[in-house]
């Protein structure tokens, strides 16, 4: 049945029809509920760059493309590989963490979506496109906001996106008005809904929550020339390029001439203004097709293939060790031991066990002389965050497996947590918490020959837990050695009982 269009209805009633409709649906799907937590690790203060970290490793594919970046050739005069996404961060910052991962997201989402008609699905791969071509002029404008510019070219249309995906009815209506009258689809469907493609997608990013710089950038900016050292103000170059880019996309999906001659217009157009020359704009849309039709399979696809998303369902699973990340997480802290924090050295540690022992779950204590007790400061894994609250204990000496590993300053491996045998020296708080585990790791932290914290981690499964190697417990020991001595330096709250 063929759904009525009011006539000419005023804005608030095209909104309320779309977050209907988004309610029905599902939010793109699932879009603000992903960039919420992205969002809060920017803002977050105290903690910024653990949260952005978690954040990222909540997602093993956002994980590499932060890896890719951070050792890409853009950064390459850090001088050595980056193999830990705490580094990544503290390297490219948690603003340019933040936007990649915005921008992953909406790219996940807009791939996966797999809208019901060809028209929404195009309109997204020139979203993609938009921010391929972003990426490249950026990087040869020798842009510090990249990903910024990325996500703000890729929003720029949302609009468009957004009304192609929950209002097809007046998508296709709007496409035959347009080619009876000859006049814009824009202009057809702002008469139909009561406000501008551009005012809706604003709308939409502020319902969302999202930067007030990346909703800024989402108007469109003529081309003007600048006036001999003349500088493009930071907000206006964000609206130039993410213009200039969403013109190229919808440029290089037209099959015939025209859209080369059109991209040859907008290259001469809008170079000067964001201090690029022209060629490098042609070359970036060239390389940005040959990127998306890598990515997507073909730049008009309108599924993701079977293959795409056993993919991404296996990349989902958790992944087991793998040989060479404890070397290069210590190679990592070794190299910024005398400049960093010890809340960044526990991160690092922390990832670091976490990702090379291959652990379910990874939890930072630290100790509270004060309050006489060791209690979860960080951790990563599926559920963690909920759990850290709950995880803490008396620091008064008891016999069991925790205490053992603290008085002794020695690593301590449970290969086998449900052994019956073993159960006594199990604490309560353990027990109540973490009792799903078949086996685990303890790391004690010590500082002036006083315990201050440990680093926990834990496997379950089926299959038996291997133990680290000789070769593996040197690192293992060598990585809290940095994580100690940091502390030690810093004179860490925790060693002073904070």
């Amino acid at each position: 049945m063929t759904m009525r269009i009011p006539d000419a209805p005023d804005a608030d009633t095209t909104l309320d029809l779309l977050w209907e409709r988004i309610r029905q649906r599902g939010d793109l799907p699932g879009f603000t509920k992903a960039i919420s937590a992205v969002l809060d690790a920017m803002h977050d203060e105290e903690e910024r760059e653990f949260n952005m970290t978690q954040t990222v490793m909540s997602d093993p594919g956002l994980t590499q493309k932060v890896l890719r970046l951070a050792n890409s050739a853009m950064y390459s005069a850090f001088g050595q590989s980056i193999g830990t996404v705490s580094r990544a961060v503290m390297v490219l910052g948690t603003q340019a963490i933040g936007h990649l991962a915005l921008g992953s997201r909406l790219i996940d989402e807009l791939s996966a979506s797999a809208p019901d008609t060809l028209s929404a699905r195009l309109e997204m791969e020139k979203a993609l496109l938009a921010g391929h071509v972003a990426r490249q002029v950026a990087s040869s404008a020798n842009w510090h906001h990249t990903e910024e510019a990325v996500v703000c070219s890729m929003l720029h249309t949302l609009g468009r996106m957004m009304v192609a995906f929950y209002l097809p009815e007046h998508w296709s209506q709007a496409q035959q008005d347009s080619e009876k009258t000859q006049q814009h689809q824009d202009l057809v469907l702002q008469q139909m809904l009561g406000l501008s493609l551009e005012q809706l997608g604003r709308a939409i990013a502020q319902r969302w929550g999202l930067p007030d710089s990346l909703i800024n950038s989402m108007r469109k900016v003529e081309p003007s020339a600048l006036a001999p050292g003349e500088k493009v103000p930071h907000a206006e170059w964000l609206a130039a390029i993410s213009s200039m880019t969403s013109q190229c996309a919808s440029a290089l999906c037209q099959d015939d001439a025209s859209g080369d001659t059109e991209i040859l217009r907008l290259a001469g157009a809008y170079a000067g203004m964001l201090g690029v020359d022209a060629f490098a704009v042609l070359q970036a849309a060239e390389n940005a097709k040959k990127t998306a039709e890598s990515d997507l399979g073909a730049v008009h696809s309108t599924k993701r293939s079977n293959t795409e998303k056993r993919a991404r369902a296996q990349a989902a699973l958790p992944q087991p060790a793998v040989p060479g990340i404890l070397q290069q997480g210590v190679i990592d802290m070794r190299g910024i031991s005398s400049s960093a924090t010890p809340s960044q050295m526990m991160t690092m540690g922390l990832e670091t066990l976490y990702q090379g022992l291959g652990f379910r779950r990874a939890v930072a204590f630290l100790r509270n002389v004060r309050e006489a007790k060791y209690s979860a400061r960080m951790g990563f894994g599926a559920g963690v965050s909920a759990l850290i609250p709950q995880l803490m204990f008396n620091d008064a000496y008891q016999p069991d497996v925790f205490h053992a590993a603290l008085a002794s300053d020695r690593i301590i491996f449970a290969e086998n947590a449900q052994d019956p045998k073993f159960a006594a020296k199990l604490p309560r708080w353990w027990r109540d918490s973490l009792s799903g585990a078949t086996g685990f790791i303890i790391v004690p932290l010590t500082v002036n020959r006083q315990p201050v914290g440990f680093i926990y981690g834990d496997w379950s499964g089926t299959a038996p837990n291997a133990k680290p190697s000789p070769a593996e417990f040197i690192i293992l020991n060598e990585l809290r050695a940095l994580v100690t001595q940091t502390a030690e330096r810093r004179h860490a709250p925790a060693s002073s009982g904070a």
